[in-house]
């Protein structure tokens, strides 16, 4: 990970040298780099196939585990609605980061189709995200503006002239994640979901942080598949 300008590179090995104590109580630019490298580091390790000898793996919680799930289940929870203020602020806040040089006319407008909405009013499609989406994408916004510019304007590698919409894909990397990390549940019922709830036990902003470097591994796919808007599902 790198944080020089706001930007990261996602990279399937991470040296093992970083000291994960050490992410949890940083600067911010230490943050960047410190816990994202960990937390890839650590999902990296699930991907080992277990031996059917192997003891099946406990998913019991820590109450502090137990209780991170909850806080993240809650806020999943919540739908995006567009007569709350603070929804309608959040919306409004991500257009600045996003097009800080271009005021934005109105919560319902052509512009939001610059962004990658599907139509004039991005409320109807925050459905499978819920609000947890549209922060998910103000985190990012916020915490990694280069690379957060580069994906919404398409700035690297060779593209098709048709792309993939960017604020769309971001909804349903949320959705994509919550899935796979069964979030939803009660309790863990894989051994990813479990070791991802042993990192946001240590830090809060692990799902956040995951889902920025699976929007940058997303698109990487995307550049090496050299594909089009066709073959977006």
């Amino acid at each position: 990970m790198d944080d020089r300008g706001g930007s990261f590179v996602a990279v399937r090995r991470i040296s093992q040298g970083l000291d994960r104590g050490n992410a949890c109580h940083s600067t911010s630019a230490e943050f960047v780099t410190g816990s994202t490298a960990w937390l890839g580091r650590g999902l990296s390790c699930v991907c080992a196939q277990r031996r059917e000898s192997d003891a099946r793996p406990s998913f019991d919680l820590t109450s502090a585990q137990e209780e991170c799930l909850l806080r993240l289940q809650s806020r999943i929870d919540v739908p995006y609605d567009s007569s709350i203020p603070e929804h309608q602020d959040a919306l409004r806040a991500l257009w600045s980061v996003a097009f800080p040089e271009e005021e934005l006319r109105g919560l319902i407008s052509e512009q939001w189709k610059d962004m990658g909405w599907q139509g004039k009013d991005p409320s109807t499609d925050f459905r499978g995200g819920g609000f947890i989406s549209l922060e998910n994408l103000l985190f990012f916004a916020r915490n990694f503006p280069k690379s957060f510019q580069d994906l919404l304007r398409k700035q690297e590698g060779d593209r098709s002239v048709w792309e993939y919409p960017f604020a769309v894909a971001g909804v349903n990397i949320t959705f994509m994640l919550i899935q796979m990390l069964d979030l939803e549940a009660v309790k863990p019922r894989t051994l990813v979901g479990a070791t991802f709830l042993k990192f946001i036990a240590e830090n809060e902003s692990a799902f956040d942080l995951l889902y920025c470097i699976t929007f940058k591994m997303m698109d990487q796919q995307w550049l090496s598949m050299r594909a089009s808007y066709m073959d977006f599902n």
